[in-house]
């Protein structure tokens, strides 16, 4: 997110060549001549990429997207590949130059020249291998990938261990964990060269970190205390005058600050009047201040570092655990105001992550679109791209963000935790400057891990999470919050179940929607929940085989994309039968029904936490978009072809929203969700769409940053009913629905309320 002055950089992605050898090779290439005397057949490529889209290119195999052929890849697990260019680069003997890799996954050695520069074990950080005493002007660049699923038989694995059926190679091997295969991802552990390379040349005197944090807002706003941490690399003597300078601006304010260096390391605090706050979206501007550092020698500037800076605090309150009364918390607080989150949650964007970034746009959109102040990067996946968290700075999207471990109890030992300890140290240095940045979590589902295997351990003896990640966010991001575990459960939440925790996953039986499993949950905060719903019949003739479209019982390409899950497809039924009593007998009205439970059951979810705020302060829903074809929770498929959830939770997800809360004593309370800060005026007007019938109408103010019941409806058990609620302010209207009664509902007559309403979209 920074540009350094002092960097000239080479790009070296484009058009590359690779090789592979299902077997090790007796002698280690070191240059493409190399490869050449081995007998390996030599292919173009291109980089950034990953493997099997290298052997799809060259016809090797066939679209791995497509009917069963996931299954090709794995007959390519244990394949050492070479990947090799020429450039050419005019040495700089004044600059430090280096070989910077964003992604290479992910045991490589790399040789330039036929020389060692570095290796890698890592997948999900970048890696910089100084090159200055071997670069030449004509270049020579190998990297040699050893297969990661041999890698992993190198190491021991203790009965402590746990982990999924398709996942213990990866408790040791630093690769995104959905490689070796997920119930939402297919098994392709996969290789490459997947983010960009370049060749950067460093003035010998630069700035070589520069942290700038908000440590203090006045509660009026008339100041915002800020500190600037530093590390310089200087080479002069004790004659010369180092000095470092801080600027910054927007839309009017600015601060600026210049200190003299003593030390190659230091600090710089200072105080700005009156500043433009950075917001989470909804509550406010996402105001970024463009800042300059600036290392100074003898008068003149040497380097210079420019960034993005959000001036705004962030926490979060929360208690060990929650009852029934609601003692409890999980609720975050920027700038000091509490927010309730309405998010989503952040899956690979695509299967193969060389193709990340071209999607990251799009799927920022379309959360944006939906009303999203907040995503969770779940911690089975890649941190993401730098274009990522910029466009969340800018959208006030807020980031809850998983370090790369899910699902299983990782290695305890100290070669472990070291490896953990850098790559963590990285990823925050990385990400810290990003007020998007709300949360550090330190995993998805481990704690609860330790019960899954057979035993009920304590994941409070994880060193992994209470020792070694927030010693490292202590040390290198000491002012955001961290969370140990997603749901975390500490020593107090241990004692006292996980019917206790105030922040929860919301899976259990997956039925009915509004069953007691739903309503009656005790959780504050939902960062996980979800319902299936079948991609539209456009999309799945993408991916299935004519003659495999339908039926969907014993189909293996079906089974294949629920990513050999086959429960998932028969889940999919279960839960159309439960809402219409059938399961149609053709794909279009399977897709249909399954779209229709599924959008139900998201606004339920969506409505159910917002009805209830401030006793429940924020639901991360699973999930936007999926990352390869599949039949999934998402609201998008892998095509962004949207489902009928996606115009549901749009409505549901408004600033102000009327809902009807759940039947009480005979009738429902008509209730303005109010997410703003200011008392809104609305008149509002019920009616049944069956009967045309106006059901209720009536005024009132929906108060600030509230929950305001307006009214009450009459409600009966055996009356099925669709109800569309609209709204009036001074700033607009708005629409909503509510689904009155008890299933089973006909499904043709679900489908023409919906077009009466206007409430089914044209796809």
């Amino acid at each position: 997110m920074d540009f350094r002055k002092s960097q000239d950089a080479l790009d070296l992605t484009g058009e590359w060549s690779y090789a592979f050898s299902l077997e090790p090779l007796a002698a280690e290439p070191k240059s493409a001549g190399g490869l050449e005397a081995c007998g390996l057949t030599v292919r173009p490529c291109r980089v950034p990429g990953n493997f099997e889209l290298d052997l799809q290119a060259s016809g090797l195999i066939e679209d791995p997207f497509h009917g069963t052929n996931i299954s090709q890849v794995r007959q390519f697990e244990a394949a050492h590949i070479w990947y090799f260019r020429r450039f050419t680069a005019e040495p700089k003997p004044d600059c430090d130059a280096e070989l910077l890799f964003g992604g290479l996954d992910c045991f490589a050695d790399v040789y330039l020249d036929g020389q060692l520069v570095g290796s890698t074990e890592n997948m999900l950080v970048e890696h910089a291998f100084p090159v200055g005493r071997v670069l030449r002007e004509e270049n020579e660049l190998l990297v040699h990938i050893r297969p990661a699923v041999e890698e992993a038989k190198r190491y021991d694995y203790p009965p402590l261990l746990g982990a999924q059926d398709l996942n213990h190679e990866g408790l040791y091997v630093r690769k995104a964990p959905h490689m070796f295969g997920w119930d939402i991802m297919p098994r392709a552990v996969s290789a490459g060269i997947w983010r960009p390379v370049k060749l950067r040349f460093l003035s010998r005197e630069r700035l070589e970190s520069v942290f700038l944090e908000t440590t203090h807002i006045a509660g009026d706003g008339s100041y915002a205390q800020l500190f600037l941490r530093y590390r310089a690399r200087t080479q002069g003597t004790a004659a010369d005058c180092y000095e470092v300078e801080l600027t910054g601006e927007c839309d009017g304010s600015r601060f600026s600050q210049r200190r003299a260096i003593s030390f190659g390391i230091g600090h710089l605090g200072f105080a700005v009047s009156r500043p433009k706050l950075w917001w989470p979206k909804g509550r406010g501007e996402q105001n970024l201040y463009h800042v300059e550092a600036r290392l100074i020698k003898n008068g003149d500037e040497v380097d210079a570092v420019a960034f993005t800076h959000g001036i705004r605090t962030i926490a979060l309150d929360r208690t060990s655990v929650t009852g029934p009364a609601g003692e409890g918390d999980f609720c975050f607080r920027v700038n000091g105001e509490r927010v309730f989150v309405k998010g989503t949650n952040w899956v690979p964007a695509d299967a193969f992550h060389s193709r990340d970034v071209s999607r990251i746009p799009q799927m920022l959109e379309m959360a944006d679109n939906l009303g999203c102040n907040m995503i969770r990067c779940w911690g089975g996946n890649v941190y993401e791209d730098d274009l990522f968290y910029e466009i969340c700075d800018q959208r006030g999207i807020m980031i809850w963000q998983d370090f790369a471990m899910a699902c299983a109890i990782y290695p305890q030992d100290d070669q472990f935790c070291r490896q953990l300890e850098a790559e963590a140290r990285t990823v925050a240095r990385r990400l810290r400057q990003h007020p998007c940045i709300a949360l550090w979590a330190g995993d998805n589902e481990c704690d609860q891990a330790y019960s899954w295997f057979g035993r009920q351990l304590d994941p409070n003896t994880n060193r992994l999470t209470r020792e070694v990640l927030p010693r490292v966010l202590r040390e290198e991001d000491p002012g955001r919050p961290y969370l140990p575990s997603s749901p975390y459960i500490d020593p107090a939440a241990f004692k006292a179940g996980q019917t206790y925790l105030p922040e929860n996953h919301l899976w259990g039986p997956r039925d009915y929607y509004k069953s007691a499993y739903y309503r009656e949950s005790l959780c504050h905060f939902a960062s996980e929940i979800g319902y299936h719903g079948c991609p539209s019949p456009e999309s799945v003739a993408r991916f299935i085989s004519p003659e495999k479209l339908w039926p969907y019982q014993d189909n293996e390409e079906w089974i294949a994309h629920a990513t050999t899950y086959s429960y998932r497809i028969e889940l999919m039924a279960k839960q159309i039968r439960e809402l219409f009593g059938v399961v149609p007998d053709n794909l279009d009205d399977f897709a249909f029904a399954s779209q229709a439970s599924q959008a139900e059951a998201k606004k339920f979810f969506i409505e159910l936490f917002r009805s209830s705020k401030w006793r429940r302060t924020g639901i991360i829903w699973w999930n936007l978009i999926d990352g390869w074809p599949q039949f999934s929770d998402a609201v998008v498929d892998y095509y962004f072809s949207r489902k009928l959830a996606y115009d549901f939770i749009k409505r549901s997800q408004q600033s102000l929203c009327l809902v009807l809360k759940e039947p009480e004593n005979w009738g429902q309370a008509v209730a303005a969700c109010n997410d703003t800060r200011d008392d809104v005026e609305v008149a509002y007007a019920i009616r049944d769409i069956g009967t045309g019938a106006a059901v209720a109408e009536g005024r009132g103010v929906a108060s600030a940053d509230h929950v305001t019941v307006l009214g009450r409806v009459p409600f009966s058990m055996g009356e099925k009913r669709f109800y569309v609620i609209e709204w009036r302010t001074d700033s607009g209207t708005g629409r909503n629905h509510y689904l009155a009664g008890n299933p089973p509902f006909d499904l043709e007559q679900y489908r023409r309320w919906l077009e009466k309403a206007g409430m089914l979209p044209e796809r």
